[in-house]
Parts: structure tokens; sequence; C-alpha cells
């Protein structure tokens, strides 16, 4: 009876568990971020010491994450030794390692391409004693360059609400008292219904992605054609949104923050497409009026802009409005001064002004490398708030990077 009362305690925990878990797979969107998840909790659940994650992509399985903590600790160990690292087919402790871009083909012959195409639970004691008349193969490959020891696994498909296989979730080698074991026989069911939660939150995820990058290519075309007239228009948004995200991480701002940056400085000059075109494309001197008539452009790209509802927008509102104000108060349109400008506004100053230095423009050549550096270290405490000048200049290599990369 004490012993029928001790499965009800397990099997309750590990529904709890499988609901801790179904709850974190659900809040996250990054889908790198999830694999690592999914994978991670399931070794946690499983008391497997190492594990691999497939997706599948058309005909073919692609190995997306690997996790094995025997590996991490020897390297570790050795690190600590100052000896030499793992060889490069060893996996890391999170992603893919040596093994990026490596596929499986969806077929029988592999225990992973098994599962993908059966959509059938593997769950195999040692790995090196399969029968030689399965229809699937262990590949002692890896275990040989790593001097280590696949035992017990715990394969399990992924599959979507249309009982589609998405992906194949690979357990090896349970441990129990430091010593490994077979995969219980209820942990079956039970990752496999973690990995039906995962497969979910996986395509949410995916979804999640394909709308952003639908939303974001929006925003660069836009960005694109508030510039259409000049033939450098699409490099120029390229490196100003490149330039912003290396300042933004320059200066300490989280992940969440440097993509914003990213993916907001392109709007800056939004508000050109308010701005009549011959004054735009005079190549000469422009009259007081005529730079008065081009300065508007940041108050059209703020009233374009006004009242979005989503962050990136909004961000993009403030960048629009004050990427021309200056450190001292000279700027435009409001003279604001020192850390009355938004930080956005600052950042995306110094790299607006730095393309423009470098770049040829109807009414200028471009000026060389060393005259545009110079420019930008006279212009700290006055143009240029002096902090986003420095993480300019202390990330000089991946600023000269992008100039490089999309040089028109």
């Amino acid at each position: 009876m004490a012993k029928k009362c001790f499965r009800m305690g397990d099997l309750h925990d590990q529904l709890l568990a499988l609901n801790r878990i179904g709850i974190a797979l659900s809040r996250e969107r990054d889908i790198n971020d999830l694999l690592n998840l999914i994978l991670s909790e399931s070794r946690k659940f499983t008391g497997a010491e190492a594990g691999s994650l497939y997706v599948r992509e058309g005909s073919q399985l692609r190995f997306a994450v690997s996790q094995n903590e025997i590996l991490e600790r020897r390297q570790k160990a050795l690190q600590k030794k100052e000896a030499v690292a793992l060889p490069e087919t060893a996996p890391a402790g999170k992603g893919s390692g040596a093994f990026s871009g490596f596929y499986v083909s969806l077929n029988k012959s592999s225990l992973s391409g098994y599962v993908g195409v059966t959509g059938r639970v593997l769950n195999i004691a040692d790995a090196y004693k399969i029968p030689a008349a399965r229809e699937y193969h262990f590949n002692k490959s890896f275990d040989e360059k790593n001097n280590y020891r696949t035992k017990s696994m715990l394969i399990v498909p992924m599959k979507d609400s249309a009982d589609n296989v998405v992906g194949v979730l690979q357990l090896i080698n349970a441990r129990k008292n430091k010593t490994v074991v077979p995969f219980a026989k209820n942990f079956e069911n039970l990752v496999l219904s973690l990995a039906s939660q995962a497969a979910i939150a996986l395509r949410n995820a995916t979804l999640t992605q394909e709308l952003r990058e639908a939303y974001l290519d929006t925003i660069f075309r836009l960005s694109i054609a508030a510039e259409y007239k000049d033939t450098d228009t699409a490099a120029h948004i390229h490196r100003m949104s490149r330039y912003s995200a290396i300042l933004a991480e320059g200066l300490g701002l989280s992940t969440a923050e440097v993509e914003t940056m990213r993916y907001a400085s392109p709007m800056h000059d939004i508000g050109k497409l308010g701005v009549p075109d011959a004054i735009l494309m005079k190549p000469g001197k422009l009259t007081p009026q005529e730079f008065k008539e081009i300065q508007k452009h940041t108050l059209y790209g703020a009233k374009i802009l006004e009242n979005a509802k989503a962050d990136l927008l909004q961000a993009s509102e403030v960048i629009a409005l004050t990427h021309h104000e200056k450190w001292d108060g000279t700027g435009y349109p409001k003279n604001l001064k020192g850390e009355q400008i938004p930080l956005t506004g600052r950042i995306v100053a110094l790299a607006d002004v730095f393309d423009a230095l470098t770049s040829k423009r109807v009414y200028k050549p471009a000026f060389s490398l060393e005259q545009s550096l110079d420019i930008i270290k006279e212009g700290a405490g006055t143009h240029f708030d002096p902090k986003v000048v420095q993480s300019f200049m202390g990330n000089l290599d991946k600023i000269l990077a992008v100039k490089a990369q999309y040089s028109g």
C-alpha cells in the first residue's frame, strides 16, 4: 500500500512538473531559447545527462540543439588546467556546436529519422546492443571522437495539433545514483506529452517570428520609401540600423533595447515624405527658408508615427523627432540639451552623421574616414553625447565592418 502511495505521489509531482514546463514553454517566443528550454527541461524531467533536438525542415531533420553535462564538465576541467579544449565535434552546453547545419534524412535507418518518419517512441536500454535486424541503427562516430559512451536512449516525436511530426527529441543516458540506467517505461507517455506541448510552443514561436519578420520588412521598406530618390538608400538604411545597434550595445543597453534600436532607427527620416523634392534633391547650398523646410522633416516624421500602439513604432517616433537635436542645445526642432534628448535620439544622431559624412550625396562628396572620425571626436560634448562618442570609438572595428559590408 505504501508503495502504491509513493507512486501516486511521484505521478502527481511529474504532472505538476509537466504543467510548470508547459507554462514556461508558452511564454518563450525566441526560437533558439525555446529549443534549449525544451531540451533542458526534458533532461531535468527524466534525469538524462545529455540530449539533442532536431527540427523538421522539409524532408530532413535539422540538428538544432545539443546538451551534454559530461562533456561540459570535462571541458571546464580542461580549461581550468589551461589544457587544450575539446575537439570541435563536442557539443556545447547550449546550441548546436559543430553540428550547426547538420541534417539527418527522414528515413528509417537512423534513430531520429525512424522516429521522425513513424511518429513512434523509441526507448532503448543500450544503443550498442540494438539487434542487427532492426530497421534503425545507432551511429557510434560521435562517441568514438569524444571518448563518450551512449547507452540508454529515449527518442520521442514532437507532434503538432494536426499530429504532424515537427521535430524529434532525443534524450541520452538516464541516471540514477550516478549510474546510467534505462529510461523508465512510464516516462514515455509523459515525455511524449511534454514533446507535444513543445511542438505547439515551437509552432507558435515560429509564427510569431514570421509575423515579426514581415512587420520589420515593412518598416524597412517604408524607410526606403522615405528616401527613394537617394541611390544609396537601401545600403544607408542597413548601415544606420546596424550602427545604432552597435552603439546601443556598447552603452550597455539590454538585448531587447539593442534590438529596438536596430529596427526603430531606420524610420528616423520618414518625415522626408513631407518635404518637397526640389529641396531634398537640390545639389547646391540651401537658402535659410529651404533649410527651415528641411528641418520640418523631424516634425513630419513624429506626426506620421504618433499614437502608434506598437513599442517599436513608439520608439521610432521619438527617434524621428529628436535625431537632429545636439548635446549643447543648438539642434532642432526643440533645442533640447544634454540628457533632455532621449538616448535613442542621441544614438541615432551620431550614427546618422557618421553615415552622412562617409557617403556621397547630391550636395557633397564622401569625406575620408580620417576626416569623418576627426569631426565625430570634435563633436563630443557639443553635437554629440560624449558617452555615445566613447561607445562609437570603442566599437570602431564593428562600425567599419558594417560600413564595408553595406558599401552600396
